[in-house]
């Protein structure tokens, strides 16, 4: 497969591919001719005598203020210099990566005025993998990812620094400067309006969400898993997952939910044992999965859906809509995703919350199982202490759920009074789905220990494929011992997605 930069619908999926160089991508003809029509039209305004922003003009407040064809490479040198203001930490090479790819996507739909060699030397460095190095702060997601996108594209001008990354070394941070002669590549000289292209636009925020559907897509496939694991160990209830049940109320990420977990149960003897009990009901962190793990579903469709608009959108300013007219609007502004990104985080966050009570409910004791998953209490303390830090991430988590898009902070001398924060948004995201890698890990050593205590019941097929996964890498607890590196153990399997979380879809239709 090729995919077209500026010309062919790009999603979640194929700019993974491409990042990873699973697809090859690049300019058609189609689009280099777009490209090269837009950029005559900007030298056109460029040399004229009407005012034009961010073509012939200064930026922000200084939009009234006309620059001579002189002054305009100048201009957008100046521009990337003192927008480059990032601070804290570098975020991911692979996250800089995809800002790269969605940015030469942005801008070779033919509406942002670049030259042709500008977004060749973009995808130079794609090429090269010459990853530039971009700060994770400092960005209010309103003009764009302004700083981000200023520390983007510093190497183009042989400032800033790059991502270099060699066999048996690792990545390491070396001045843009030294890379580009190493490469035998010049740095360059921005014309009229390119600096404003190159660093108008969401990309840090867009990227940032990119990374987090591909993480919560697993995440909430594990969460089922987990969910499901957990209810083995209880010996809970299947009747809260009936197809007729949730025909009644039927949200789309409820049905899917239900139908998995019908799949993850299906021929398990230990779960036909319920049967015998007396249990009318089990506590809602088990009956209540379909609706909560549904509900965070419904929202990851929606942050999946808008994510997937931008990502074909052109967020720069001002767009070239005619050889006449550019208009110059807010394209940039970060607040469709950001509004998101915040909801996302609270489905994030609400799939880490169900899963701390559910790991309390594995060690209260009840329905046949030891309390605290241990038949030695008292010298030994078995699992009691690693809800804890359930309990610690699950509160960090709420503590990330300020929704930042709430917020404005007004800059730029009040030009730009009403800013997204959608950055904050999306890294946020990010931070609660690394802690719920976390808590998933933690219920999931609980929920196997539960099930050895089930014993000789077997579980469906699917979990006792994943509960051998966990026995490969950590024992069951017979007595007292450290347990970080069972934790660590099963922290590394749900990160590398070693789980299968797969179910059969023929198996999921009653």
């Amino acid at each position: 497969m090729t995919f077209n930069y500026g010309i062919d619908h790009l999603d979640v999926d194929i700019v993974n591919g491409i990042a990873s160089g699973d697809i090859k991508a690049e300019l058609s003809q189609e689009a280099i001719d777009k490209i090269n029509t837009s950029r005559a039209r900007v030298e056109k305004m460029a040399a004229s005598d009407k005012a034009v922003y961010g073509i012939n003009t200064g930026f922000g407040p200084l939009c009234d203020t006309q620059i001579t064809p002189e002054e305009t490479n100048l201009l957008q040198k100046n521009l990337l210099i003192t927008h480059a203001v990032g601070v804290g930490e570098p975020i991911a090479k692979a996250i800089s990566k995809l800002m790269l790819i969605t940015k030469v996507h942005a801008l070779s739909q033919g509406f942002s005025g670049i030259r042709l060699e500008t977004v060749q030397r973009m995808l130079t460095f794609i090429e090269l993998d010459l990853i530039p190095v971009v700060p994770e702060q400092g960005s209010v997601g309103a003009s764009g990812d302004l700083a981000p996108l200023s520390h983007l594209f510093l190497p183009l001008l042989g400032e800033g620094e790059f991502w270099l990354t060699k066999a048996g070394e690792g990545d390491k941070i070396v001045p843009a400067a030294q890379a580009l002669k190493e490469h035998n590549l010049e740095p360059m000289e921005l014309h009229a309006k390119e600096g404003l292209a190159l660093i108008n636009g969401t990309q840090f925020i867009l990227s940032h969400a990119i990374t987090a559907l591909t993480k919560m897509r697993y995440l909430l496939d594990l969460a089922d898993l987990t969910g499901a694991m957990s209810i083995e160990g209880m010996q809970g209830s299947e009747q809260p997952f009936r197809a007729e049940l949730h025909a009644t109320r039927p949200f789309v990420g409820n049905l899917e939910v239900a139908s998995r977990m019908r799949s993850f149960f299906k021929g398990s003897q230990n779960m036909a044992a319920h049967e015998e009990c007396d249990r009318v009901q089990d506590p809602y962190s088990l009956r209540c999965i379909p609706q909560v793990h549904g509900a965070s579903r419904n929202a990851y469709n929606h942050l999946k859906e808008l994510t997937e608009i931008e990502m074909n959108s052109v967020t720069d300013n001002p767009i070239v809509i005619s050889a006449e007219e550019a208009i110059s609007g807010g394209s940039f502004h970060g607040q469709p995703l950001a509004m998101v990104l915040d909801y996302a985080s609270i489905a994030a966050a609400e799939l880490g919350n169900i899963s701390d009570r559910r790991c309390y409910l594995l060690l209260e004791g009840l329905h046949g199982l030891p309390r605290l998953l241990t038949t030695s209490g008292g010298l030994n303390s078995g699992m009691m202490i690693p809800q804890y830090a359930t309990a610690a991430l699950v509160t960090e988590n709420k503590s990330l759920c300020f929704p930042p898009s709430a917020d404005s902070v007004p800059t730029s001398m009040g030009q730009e009074d009403h800013v997204s924060m959608g950055s904050i948004s999306s890294r946020k995201l990010n931070q609660i789905l690394g802690n719920l890698e976390k808590i998933f890990a933690i219920e999931l050593m609980y929920a196997a220990q539960a099930i050895d205590f089930r014993r000789p019941n077997k579980c469906s097929e699917i979990i006792e494929q994943n509960f051998a996964i966990i026995r490969a890498k950590v024992a069951k607890l017979e007595e007292d011992r450290l347990l970080k590196p069972d934790i660590d153990a099963i922290i590394a399997l749900v990160k590398s997605q070693a789980f299968n979380v797969n179910v059969n879809a023929d198996a999921a239709v009653d």
